[in-house]
């Protein structure tokens, strides 16, 4: 398998390249030069190995179709170290279940280490770089930038793996208590917390400019783990595939998906999983009060938004107005033309922060060739939401995912099963659950009194030259 950048950069790399790499240097986003397509038998083989070999051998399964420059060995034994009850607390890893009558199916993505979606990703990205780094003895910086869960996923993956040291950028102020103090309260050597003066888009902005330096990035050896980088969105894919056979008995089902959003990744990962072959009958993008990705849908302009116009919401990790993933997909309805997708992210963005396809055929593919949906979700409707579920059937859930569940009961087809994904716990944002039911969510014991624990955190103002001083000072 091989990758190309879709800013048109069509330098053959294969996969261990591009995950140590991240950013292609053209400053576009690494996709396989097609997706491998998966029909009917192979989906019942696949259904089979979930059933047969469990959450490990399925991933296996789909990551082997991506990647050839790992030993299947190799391979097989870091799904299988992954993968596992002892890390995810359920030998399903990400069980679905129905949320009473209301006619939505819950796909649990939430039961790793830090409590949110983002281990399912990163666990196995921890294990692939310390595996491909041992086999080259390299070492990799890796710069990062958060909007609340990606960072304390990222770090509890990595935090004493050989040869990795983060340097993770967050929002000043703008996390939940409870996010800032799981990511601040490490002290492992090899993690270095900044916290920018801004939004989380600015932290974006700086982790894309450092990577868009390709003499820093090769002098200090920058990598990354938001999900621009390919990896992160192959090991989500493998949920989608799970969350299918989960919910079906059989390959004939279509399913659709509710999927909150905010940097377009999880559900991209979703796409991809439906250009593979996947039976998914929509993908529904579910927003927050930034709205940047459901106006798209819904009208074909992408408006990215300052700062200033950028909310400061209960479901805080999808504050954002500047999707990255979302390159991925407008790459490919546009007929993976890479002079056109640049020419929108490079060029439009750049001069206008707009780009508007009402006017073009393709945009109409948005729905009816790769299935896409989406609604909006407020913090009223959150609590509601809330409320709702819990009276119902006695379930709490996160405020992200009662976007999810509000915009999925607006989508609902006969005859067609959806699925919201969580996205984190609600004790991760129990200031929303006690605003909602009067009372905080559980509290999993390992995590009492954590946001009293010592903190170590740097605030660096939104400007990328401070956070490359401290890079060249540390490393």
């Amino acid at each position: 398998m091989r990758y190309i950048s879709t800013r048109g950069d069509r330098t053959p790399r294969q996969f261990c390249d591009i995950l140590l790499e991240g950013l292609a240097p053209d400053g576009g986003l690494y996709l396989p030069v097609s997706y491998p397509r998966v029909g009917q038998a192979e989906l019942t083989r696949l259904r089979q190995v979930l059933q047969t070999e469990g959450y490990a051998g399925l991933a296996y399964e789909i990551l082997s179709l991506y990647i050839d420059d790992i030993p299947a060995s190799d391979l097989r034994a870091l799904c299988e170290k992954t993968y596992t009850e002892a890390v995810f607390g359920t030998p399903e890893i990400t069980p679905v279940s129905r949320l009473g009558q209301s006619g939505i199916l819950l796909q649990a993505l939430s039961n790793g280490p830090t409590l949110a979606f983002k281990d399912m990703a990163m666990q196995l990205l921890g294990n692939l770089f310390e595996y491909e780094l041992g086999r080259r003895g390299e070492t990799l910086n890796i710069l990062g930038a958060t909007s609340g869960d990606t960072g304390s996923a990222a770090e509890y993956a990595m935090r004493g793996k050989q040869g990795v040291r983060v340097f993770m950028t967050s929002p000043h102020g703008r996390m939940s208590a409870f996010q800032q103090a799981q990511m601040f309260s490490l002290m492992d050597d090899n993690i270095i917390n900044i916290a920018i003066v801004g939004v989380f888009d600015d932290c974006q902005d700086i982790v894309k400019a450092v990577s868009n330096d390709l003499a820093f990035k090769q002098k200090h050896r920058i990598g990354t783990v938001n999900s621009i980088n390919w990896a992160r969105m192959l090991a989500q894919v493998v949920y989608y595939f799970a969350g299918y056979f989960y919910a079906t008995s059989g390959n004939e089902q279509r399913v659709s998906f509710c999927v909150p959003s905010g940097n377009f990744g999880n559900v991209c990962a979703g796409h991809v999983a439906r250009s593979m072959g996947l039976p998914i009958d929509r993908l529904v993008v579910a927003t927050n009060e930034n709205d940047v990705l459901d106006e798209f849908f819904r009208t074909g302009a992408y408006r990215v938004r300052g700062a200033a116009n950028t909310f400061e919401t209960s479901s805080p990790s999808m504050d954002i107005s500047k999707a990255s993933n979302f390159e991925r997909f407008i790459f490919d309805l546009l007929g993976r033309d890479g002079a056109a997708t640049k020419a929108l992210f490079s060029e439009a963005l750049s001069t206008r922060s707009e780009f508007d396809l009402a006017a073009d055929p393709r945009f109409q593919a948005a729905s009816t060739q790769f299935g896409f949906a989406s609604g909006k979700s407020i913090h009223s409707d959150r609590l509601r939401t809330i409320a709702q579920v819990h009276a119902d059937c006695g379930v709490t859930i996160d405020p992200h995912t009662a976007d999810a569940v509000k915009v999925a009961l607006e989508h609902l087809r006969p005859g067609v099963p959806m699925i919201a994904l969580e996205t984190a716990l609600p004790i991760k944002f129990a200031e929303t659950i006690v605003e909602a039911l009067g009372a905080p969510p559980a509290r999993p014991a390992k995590f009492d009194g954590i946001e009293a624990l010592p903190k170590r955190v740097k605030v660096l103002p939104n400007d990328v030259l401070a956070v490359k001083a401290l890079i060249a000072e540390v490393s």
